[in-house]
C-alpha cells in the first residue's frame, strides 16, 4: 500500500508536534525543517484542525500544536482519515468504478482484508511512539537528538 504525499506530510507534521508537545509551531518552521512545501503543509494543517488533531492560533505568536496527547492519537486514525479520499483500487471507489470483474471478482475481498490488516497494525501504534524531536546542533556541528 502506498500513502499519498498529503498523508505523509500530515504524519510528519504530527510526529514533529509530538516531539515537542508543549510548543506551538509555524507552518514555515516545519516546512523548512522537513523541506516540504509550505502551501501543502498549510492545507494539511487546516485539515488536521478540522478533524480535531491540532489546535491553530492566528496572529503574532500563533502557530499550531497537538489538540490531544500524542498517546491518544493512533497512526491508524490519521491514515484512515487522510487516505479515505483515495480508493485502494477502482472497485473500492464510492461509485463502484467501472471494473468488469466486479460481479464475480475474488480479489476485492482479499484486498479489503489486507487493507484492514494494514490499518489494524497502524491502530496499534500511537503518535507518541513515533515522536520526532528536533535534532540539535552540537558545537562541532554534529546533529543529535
Amino acid at each position: 500500500m502506498r500513502l499519498t504525499t498529503y498523508t505523509d506530510i500530515a504524519l510528519r507534521a504530527l510526529m514533529r508536534l509530538a516531539g515537542d508537545p508543549e510548543r506551538s509551531f509555524t507552518t514555515g518552521e516545519i516546512a523548512e525543517e522537513f523541506e516540504i512545501s509550505r502551501n501543502h503543509l498549510t492545507k494539511v494543517v487546516r485539515d488536521l484542525a478540522n478533524i480535531g488533531l491540532v489546535i491553530t492560533q492566528r496572529g503574532s505568536g500563533g502557530g499550531f500544536r497537538l489538540a490531544r496527547p500524542a498517546q491518544s492519537i493512533t497512526l491508524g486514525e490519521v491514515v484512515r482519515v487522510f487516505e479515505s479520499r483515495q480508493a485502494l483500487v477502482e472497485c473500492f471507489r464510492t461509485d463502484g468504478g467501472a471494473c468488469v470483474l466486479t460481479p464475480r471478482c475474488r480479489l476485492k475481498a482479499r484486498l479489503a482484508a489486507a487493507r484492514e490488516a494494514f490499518f489494524l497494525e497502524l491502530d496499534a501504534t500511537t503518535l507518541a511512539e513515533c515522536a520526532y524531536p528536533h535534532a540539535q546542533k552540537t558545537p562541532a556541528g554534529e546533529s543529535r537528538k
